[in-house]
């Protein structure tokens, strides 16, 4: 008997995921987390209003979703002020990313990346056989000028940008990296990743036109609304990309209770600006517990703070362990120098006196083992 006979695309992947979630750690130390502050949730949890929405809407779960996101979408739409055509929904934005590069990018297709940027991004276009370029970060930023160079350099079909930038949290203003876009090579998409915008200064969004060709936004509920468990984000366009969404989305992907409970957040507007007050409250700790530990916070306009070790990837990696055995889920940047860090999520006063308490002790222990 034979087995299934895969493409050679697949047979040349490998079985691996872009992130080993918590819940694996969990099992493998066989004890929970303390402190669950490496993923980038909102610890702060959703809007009331969006927890009572789902609830009502688990009665009525036997129904498969709107396959249209209509009232979601267009609550969206007036939210930013465009039209619904111009709006898609999907399972967050990875699964955003997913449709795009399905319908982008085919094999020996060029797309172009920052090293060391979000990797699920660098997993979709591998899954569909398209060729990564890499530029390094400037100043632990993202270089939009060297992206789009080297975009005209390859040829690319799309260039991945986040601002806000996971997994430093740096940023640029809005408008200048419209004004560089004119540096985007004919026939390249930019894919712009803002799912940390509503944590950012004033003058971060990009000011673009919502018909402008070369340029597609991400959005999501995960962040600042809470919601990372309902996997819901948006992608905003011109009205002909967005239409081509519905060529490949799985089109019942989304769940009546998540549209529900993203519906209620977006009208909840107190609830966030209260999310995004305690979300700077907690960056100025986490900056506190840095400096208190002769680290070095970097500046952040995400929900969460990318803190130096001073040393190199070895060393981060070494104190992110002692971490992580002492019970706190923490993460850090994949390519060096950025390496250098580890990243903490905003959390709960009680999740950072856990981090307040674990640091020193983790730095001890490293020190000690290596001088």
């Amino acid at each position: 008997m034979t087995g299934p006979r895969y493409t050679p695309l697949a047979q040349s992947l490998p079985a691996t995921v872009p992130f080993v979630g918590p819940e694996t750690q969990e099992r493998q130390r066989g004890a929970s987390f303390v402190a669950r502050l490496g993923a980038n949730e909102s610890i702060f949890g959703p809007s009331p209003r969006a927890i009572e929405a789902m609830a009502q809407a688990a009665s009525e779960i036997w129904m498969y979703g709107d396959p249209e996101n209509h009232d979601l979408r267009h609550a969206l739409a007036d939210h930013h002020g465009v039209s619904p055509e111009k709006i898609v929904v999907g399972e967050g934005i990875d699964g955003l990313l997913g449709y795009l590069v399905r319908l982008i990018v085919g094999p020996g297709d060029a797309v172009v990346t920052s090293d060391g940027a979000y990797p699920t991004f660098n997993y979709h276009v591998a899954g569909f056989g398209g060729i990564l370029h890499k530029v390094p970060y400037s100043g632990d930023h993202e270089d939009p000028s060297a992206l789009f160079a080297k975009a005209a350099e390859v040829g690319a079909k799309l260039v991945y940008l986040a601002n806000p930038d996971n997994p430093m949290g740096s940023w640029h203003s809005g408008a200048d990296i419209v004004a560089t876009m004119d540096a985007l090579p004919d026939g390249c998409l930019l894919v712009l990743d803002e799912a940390y915008v509503e944590c950012a200064p004033e003058g971060t969004a990009a000011p673009v036109s919502i018909d402008d060709p070369r340029v597609i936004r991400m959005r999501t509920f995960s962040k600042v609304y809470g919601m990372a468990g309902a996997r819901v984000g948006y992608a905003l366009g011109a009205p002909d990309l967005i239409a081509a969404f519905n060529k490949v989305r799985n089109h019942f992907g989304m769940n009546r209770a998540a549209q529900a409970g993203a519906l209620a957040a977006l009208q909840d507007g107190t609830w966030l600006e209260h999310i995004k007050a305690q979300i700077a409250e907690a960056r100025e700790r986490l900056a506190t517990i840095a400096c208190e530990n002769g680290l070095e916070p970097l500046p952040s306009a995400t929900n969460f703070v990318a803190i130096d070790c001073g040393r190199d990837g070895d060393f981060a990696k070494a104190v992110l362990d002692a971490l992580v055995a002492r019970g706190l889920f923490v993460r850090m940047p994949f390519a060096a120098p950025q390496n250098r860090c580890i990243r903490v999520s905003c959390g709960e006063t009680a999740d950072l006196d856990a981090f307040a308490v674990a640091l020193p002790k983790a730095l001890a222990e490293v020190r000690a083992k290596t001088g």
